[in-house]
């Protein structure tokens, strides 16, 4: 094995380019499965792979890799490679994934960019590349090699705004996020990135949890980015989320979901979308409901999201009332709630918590001052604006 990867070695990073190129442009042609271009393609690949990352018992010369690198940004190849992912034998595939992988970590000597830069050019050039990747979830064969590609580029910012922002255009072409992005801007649900509800919620398991991981990483590593987007999309996203992820038959999924919502709820980035969300009487409703889950670990997951509903300092008008509403049920379920997590102290403290402050709630909706009519709360607001207005022409 060592003597033919030392032979075929010699073949220029062009050619090894080229080869790859035809046989995949043939093997899509054929109507059937062809073994002999199959197992030819194995081999150019694994050779690519090789030249990439090298072996335990040699390194990869990087003279090598820059010339495979840019032979294979130069022929466009990995629209290709990812488009047809799934058409090649597994471990044709797991190559593949080293390969784009490496692609995209590949940064010149002496570079200062923060992105490396063969990424930066798929990026600038070619970002459909990006969502291709994310519609491997499409096919069982492309979910894991494309999911695993995927979790790795999310570590840029740039990746993930290509997808948040990512929108269908006549003409075919990926939004521009280095020029055509406007963060004010609603979503039209149309994106790649609200596909991701429905894979995390039709696909078979394994696929579902590959782009569930996906989808968590998106949400948590880019913060600030994707508190903003939410922010300017929070009744599609959460309309999505609690419909799809939170009432889901899937165990697994419920359970992930509730886990995450409380983690970007509580995290200070993500304050403005959490005083929304905790805002919502019917996401109060939601979240109670899964209290009662038979199921113990969807019911740990909720109790984290509805203590912060408890704890919300200015609660609303519809919140207040569905908590007094169910004060005396709530007094009655929460002391048995989980009550066999004796080890867990934080829990326990916390649930004790939420019964005082359930307990000096007010035991009717009477005690409520109701909201003002939204006519009157603009009233109001006009008229202190024309007060202000006559004490500065005074």
């Amino acid at each position: 094995m060592a003597f033919l990867f030392g032979r075929n070695r010699q073949r220029s990073a062009q050619d090894i380019v080229r080869s790859t190129k035809d046989l995949l442009q043939r093997l899509v042609k054929e109507d059937a499965a062809s073994p002999k271009i199959e197992e030819e393609l194995s081999r150019t690949l694994a050779l690519m792979k090789v030249t990439l990352q090298g072996t335990p018992e040699l390194e990869a010369a990087p003279d090598a890799v820059y010339q495979l690198v840019n032979g294979v940004l130069a022929e466009s190849l990995l629209p290709l490679l990812v488009d047809n992912i799934h058409r090649l034998p597994f471990e044709a595939r797991k190559d593949t994934q080293n390969i784009i992988s490496n692609v995209f970590r590949f940064r010149n000597p002496g570079s200062t960019s923060s992105e490396p830069d063969a990424l930066k050019e798929v990026l600038r050039r070619q970002p459909e590349i990006i969502i291709a990747l994310c519609n491997g979830y499409d096919r069982r064969e492309s979910a894991s090699p494309c999911g695993g590609i995927l979790k790795e580029a999310l570590k840029w910012d740039a990746v993930a705004a290509v997808i948040l922002y990512d929108e269908p255009a006549d003409n075919g072409k990926t939004t521009d996020i280095y020029s055509d992005v406007d963060v004010t801007k609603l979503s039209s649900g149309r994106g790649v990135f609200w596909k991701f509800f429905s894979w995390i919620d039709k696909s078979s398991f394994e696929v579902s949890a590959d782009a569930f991981d996906c989808f968590r990483l998106l949400l948590t590593k880019h913060k600030q980015l994707v508190s903003q987007y939410i922010t300017t999309n929070f009744d599609r996203f959460f309309s999505l989320y609690n419909s799809t992820l939170i009432q889901s038959d899937s165990y697994v999924t419920k359970r992930q979901s509730l886990k995450l919502l409380g983690e970007l709820l509580l995290d200070r980035v993500f304050y403005e979308v959490m005083t929304k969300y905790v805002d919502s009487g019917d996401n109060l409703k939601l979240i109670m409901y899964q209290l009662k889950d038979d199921r113990r670990m969807v019911q740990y997951e909720a109790f984290h999201v509805f203590k912060i509903f408890a704890a919300n300092p200015n609660k609303s008008y519809e919140v207040q009332k569905f908590l007094i509403m169910n004060k005396q049920r709530l007094l009655k379920f929460l002391p048995k709630f989980l009550e066999e997590r004796t080890e867990d102290e934080q829990f326990c403290d916390e649930k004790a918590w939420l019964v005082k402050a359930i307990g000096n709630l007010p035991d009717h909706t009477s005690a409520l001052k109701p909201p003002e009519p939204k006519q009157n709360v603009v009233a109001a607001a006009q008229g202190q604006q024309q007060s202000g207005s006559a004490q500065v022409r005074s």
